[in-house]
């Protein structure tokens, strides 16, 4: 499913108590709708001493927030902005390419298939046989 933010993302928290905070994404987290955004929702973690970390003590480190409470930053404004999807079809009317844009109108990228048409498992079923 498609996404309105991505890792990489520049984003800004729109509630909570890091309302306000600009970060990039740093991780996803799709099962638990979550993401991890730089610099945003920290957190201590307490550790006992070991071979890793011989001193132990708090460490601080971000903690997931979940995607609702995030917008993609619209580079015209700087600011936080909804997204849309728009699709580029071709003269058959199958989907060449989608991005994602602003409500302001501002193109935020565009989003690939993570598989080639000839790399489909009947193709690869059929070549075993």
């Amino acid at each position: 499913m498609a996404r309105h933010v991505r890792k990489g993302d520049l984003v800004e928290v729109i509630s909570g108590d890091h309302k306000g905070q600009q970060g990039r994404v740093l991780r996803i987290l799709p099962k638990k709708n979550m993401i991890v955004v730089e610099g945003a929702n920290m957190v201590f973690r307490h550790v006992r001493p070991s071979r890793r970390n011989p001193q132990g003590g708090r460490l601080q480190k971000e903690a997931p927030i979940h995607i609702s409470n995030v917008l993609p930053v619209d580079p015209k404004t700087g600011r936080g902005s909804r997204v849309r999807f728009v699709a580029e079809r071709d003269a058959s009317g199958k989907v060449t390419s989608k991005r994602r844009v602003t409500l302001g109108g501002t193109a935020l990228g565009e989003l690939t298939r993570a598989r080639s048409e000839g790399s489909s498992t009947a193709s690869k079923g059929q070549a075993e046989s």
